[in-house]
């Protein structure tokens, strides 16, 4: 097979994106007939290189070539043209069509720079993990292959108990602990063994998406509150919002701003609980990551009344291809959300779940966590320096914090985070935008509007890295000023 070197320069300038001038300059040399059926293309690291773009903008490129069946993926082998010799001239209205933009809340199935919710995955032990699953395998008995625990596999269960008491600082049974297959099936199960269509829930405004769609989608009402340097204005709620059944709170580490909720708002909110019956699910995704001193107590841990469902999660502390999290309930609960079980079945594979188990008990977790502390605190340092050497400070400030996988940073008010999010998005880079994490919405330039940028920051390994980047994200942020 011949190889076809590709020629050409990319505008930073277009109106389209690097990755959509990249597709075209490809596709036009097919249907040129300069790249001919067979013909091998660059690699994505070589095209990216020779571009000087990131890998991912090349890999939007070509998988999108692939997809129209212009190129082929042969593995190891490389990529290939698979086009006839002769194509028929393109319809000039299709190919104005603009592609339909991925939605930013929705994680990516590749793993792009400034990625929210992705853990180092260079740094996960990957020949230990491999090693405990394929002795799982090996032992697999007759048993095993019958229909899984609903509820989850109990040596889960068991270690997860264990872990909870000595990091979180509560005790649960194993029974109260039910395995999901991530965050979203946690609360699919609340929802739908606890929600009447109507109930009012508080939500952290800004606060995570998902929640807000999962909880709008089930017919409750959302109750926008407001997060301040003490984390949700729970007296704020109590005042206008007193009646609601439901609070969601991220009291660790707030998603997305990262502060840390004040003792004594943790105290009115489970006053409140009590007071009104209410349940508060105390989402703790990230807490395990903290640069200094130990992780904070979790709200569950002060749950003297059993109102606080508890939601943690393994794509964070291990990788998300797991699909697994849990959540620990009440003992006043337990019946119910059992009895509903048979209606939303664990989706995590029993195989996977009892390999986690080993994980932690062979003690690879607690070791795993200890080593991601350090080399997080390393790489948020990356970018923060990066960040304040290719932003003046009455543009772009860097929040502080003392935990978390992602960074907080506010923008100039004259600026806009969604469009430079989206065009972010579009040059390969997963910024999302402050904005739009809120339950309110509000239009640019109102004062209690969000105006910032949330960046992903575990995959970058080096100042160098994270200094590129940067560096491409000041060009689109100072193309946005007015």
């Amino acid at each position: 097979m011949s190889r076809f070197s590709l020629s050409f320069h990319l505008d930073p300038q277009q109106k389209a994106p690097l990755y959509r001038q990249i597709y075209q300059r490809v596709k036009t040399a097919i249907m040129e007939g300069q790249l001919k059926t067979g013909s091998r293309v660059p690699s994505v690291r070589a095209l990216a290189s020779d571009l000087g773009v990131a890998r991912a903008t090349v890999e939007n490129a070509y998988g999108l070539l692939i997809a129209e069946g212009f190129l082929q993926s042969h593995g190891q082998a490389g990529t290939v043209v698979s086009a006839p010799k002769s194509l028929p001239a393109p319809s000039p209205v299709r190919e104005t069509q603009t592609r339909k933009p991925i939605n930013p809340m929705l994680p990516s199935v590749s793993s792009l720079p400034f990625q929210l919710g992705l853990p180092a995955l260079d740094a996960f032990p990957r020949a230990i993990w491999s090693r405990i699953v394929s002795r799982q395998i090996r032992h697999t008995n007759m048993n095993d292959l019958g229909h899984p625990p609903l509820t989850g596999v109990d040596a889960l269960r068991h270690s997860i108990a264990r872990y909870l008491q000595l990091s979180r600082g509560f005790t649960c049974r194993p029974e109260q602990i039910f395995i999901c297959g991530g965050y979203a099936p946690v609360l699919d199960l609340i929802i739908g063994s606890l929600l009447q269509p109507g109930d009012g829930v508080w939500l952290e405004d800004p606060g995570y998406p998902v929640t807000q769609a999962f909880f709008r989608a089930a017919g409750a009402t959302p109750m926008a509150v407001n997060v301040d340097d003490q984390g949700m204005n729970v007296p704020q709620a109590v005042k206008q919002f007193a009646h609601a059944r439901f609070a969601v709170v991220t009291p660790a580490h707030q998603s997305p701003t990262g502060v840390t909720m004040s003792l004594s708002r943790r105290m009115a909110l489970l006053d409140w609980a009590a007071s009104q019956q209410a349940w508060i699910i105390e989402d703790d995704y990230d807490s395990e990551f903290r640069y200094r001193g130990q992780p904070l107590p979790s709200l569950k841990s002060l749950d003297t009344q059993g109102r606080v469902i508890y939601a943690g999660t393994f794509s964070k502390v291990m990788f998300p291809a797991l699909r697994c999290a849990y959540m620990v309930v009440p003992d006043s609960l337990v019946e119910k959300i059992e009895a509903y079980c048979p209606l939303r079945i664990c989706g995590t594979p029993p195989l996977l779940q009892s390999s986690i188990a080993e994980f932690i008990e062979q003690g690879h977790f607690y070791r795993h966590l200890k080593r991601m502390r350090q080399l997080y605190a390393e790489r948020r340092g990356y970018l923060e320096q990066a960040l304040t050497a290719a932003f003046s400070a009455d543009v772009l400030q860097v929040n502080q914090q003392v935990g978390g996988i992602q960074l907080c940073a506010t923008l100039n008010s004259g600026l806009d985070d969604a469009l430079i999010a989206k065009n972010a998005r579009e040059q390969g880079l997963a910024v999302q935008a402050l904005s739009d994490w809120q339950v309110l919405r509000r239009e640019p330039g109102d004062a209690l509007r969000p105006n910032g940028l949330l960046m992903g920051f575990p995959n970058i390994v080096s100042e160098e890295a994270a200094s590129n980047l940067c560096q491409q994200l000041a060009i689109l942020v100072n193309g946005c000023l007015t």
